[in-house]
């Protein structure tokens, strides 16, 4: 017997969904849709059914867009994606572990809904245009035109450089051994002069409502917790493909994601809010 398609593809699917999303939680909740509608379809009418299950996906996933766009227009303070265990095998793959870093969904968060499935679909999934019309409801010649405006959106905003992974964890080690110690020079020296601080706690904890810009502005902040604490315990992980840290205030976990450069931090991203940290001891199943 012949294991269902469903299964075999189910973890490029659910990339396709998280990179749709941005959340995991949203993306497994597109997944038992997209599971309870291929349960009813005629299977041998279905001649591919990895595209027919990826176009299934990314009409679930707008649908679901659109009525999160809605939502997050409400949420209290900076809306960040919800960060994912990941084995270092990820990373192996390059274009998977940018497509799914914090830096690039938070871009693909600037993105029209119609807009960021096609870039999703044809630039990290290298599907035909043909495929994508069908996914997204568009003539050809429009799907084409979206793509152009999509990628020159994104490449306008992605990170500016890519580092290898050794730097990755020196500088990763190096911001986290500060941040434990409270040590302000030491913050200082491993963040770059215009570094920015994004936080997300959703209104369930505290954390900055707007992003904080500049070393001289963030540092003292980041050194402040060691101090407003009891237990302040810090660790590296893989994050979205890449090294990261988790952080433990008095129990109450953090997912940290860094942007590097020239050796120094660049960009922070803290996600403080429980809701998207219920994953960070379950290992993501990513795919392309």
């Amino acid at each position: 017997m012949t294991e269902d398609p469903f299964v075999v593809h189910r973890n490029l699917l659910f990339t396709v969904a998280y990179e749709m999303l941005g959340s995991a939680a949203d993306a497994e909740d597109v997944l038992q849709e997209t599971w309870l509608r291929w349960a009813d379809v005629d299977r041998s009418q279905v001649r591919e059914p990895r595209a027919y299950l990826v176009r299934a996906v990314t009409r679930q996933s707008l649908n679901r867009l659109r009525t999160l766009s809605r939502s997050r227009e409400d949420y209290v303070g900076e809306w960040l994606p919800e960060p994912l265990l990941t084995s270092p095998d990820v990373a192996e793959d390059v274009e998977l572990a940018e497509s799914v870093s914090i830096a690039m969904l938070t871009v693909l968060e600037t993105l029209a809904p119609t807009e960021r499935a096609v870039f999703v679909l044809r630039e990290v999934f290298d599907m035909p245009y043909g495929e994508i019309t069908e996914a997204v409801g568009k003539s050809a010649a429009a799907v084409r035109q979206i793509a152009r405006r999509a990628r020159e959106h994104v490449a306008a905003r992605r990170p500016r450089m890519k580092v290898s992974r050794s730097e990755q964890q020196v500088v990763v080690e190096r911001f986290l051994t500060a941040l434990r110690t409270g040590k302000l020079q030491d913050l200082m020296e491993v963040m770059a002069p215009d570094v920015v601080m994004i936080a997300d706690g959703g209104g369930v904890v505290s954390a900055a409502l707007v992003p904080i810009h500049g070393a001289a502005e963030v540092a003292p902040v980041l050194a402040r917790a060691k101090r407003v604490v009891e237990a302040l315990e810090t660790r590296t992980v893989w994050l979205n493909g890449a090294l990261a840290g988790r952080i433990e205030f008095d129990g109450e976990p953090a997912a940290v994601s860094l942007e590097v450069e020239d050796g120094r931090v660049t960009r922070i991203y803290v996600v403080r809010n429980p809701h998207k940290l219920t994953r960070l001891d379950e290992l993501a199943q990513l795919a392309r």
